[in-house]
């Protein structure tokens, strides 16, 4: 006579949408690939960015954007119902522009404006904020869909 299978509980597909997860983990990941990178390549520069203005930005990013889509643990219904795809692109390219923005206004107008140095820093502003901001969105986003739409069926 053979054993009875073995019948185990069904494990859920996915994991819950835990919000400072993932806030963590979008400056972890960032920081310490951008921070070894630097170190690697020998640019303190990009060291001391990966700390600051790079896993910063992502981790902002990721909060604003987790806690607005997530909103009080109810989703608004087109976020739930747009393709995943677009709605990732979409609000990566807002968050980038709004970086974009933002890192445009403190390499230009802050040093003309105020009695911050025009140092080498604040170039970088240029890229690191949109391209932190867009990726941080990007996968918040997917993630955050993912975790919703498997929890709704």
């Amino acid at each position: 006579m053979s054993p009875p299978p073995r019948t185990s509980a069904p494990r859920s597909a996915t994991r819950p949408f835990v919000l400072w997860k993932e806030v963590a983990v979008a400056y972890l990941a960032p920081a310490l690939t951008a921070g070894l990178g630097g170190v690697l390549s020998g640019q303190p520069e990009l060291t001391m960015a990966a700390v600051t203005s790079i896993g910063a930005t992502s981790a902002l990013v990721a909060c604003v954007v987790g806690a607005w889509l997530h909103r009080r643990g109810r989703p608004r219904r087109w976020t739930t119902s747009a393709p995943r795809l677009a709605l990732a692109l979409g609000l990566a390219v807002a968050a980038a522009a709004v970086a974009g923005l933002l890192g445009w206004f403190a390499s230009e107008w802050l040093p003309s404006h105020t009695s911050v140095l025009d140092a080498g820093w604040l170039e970088r502003l240029r890229i690191d904020l949109p391209l932190s901001a867009a990726l941080a969105a990007a996968i918040v986003t997917w993630r955050w869909h993912g975790a919703t739409s498997r929890q709704q069926t």
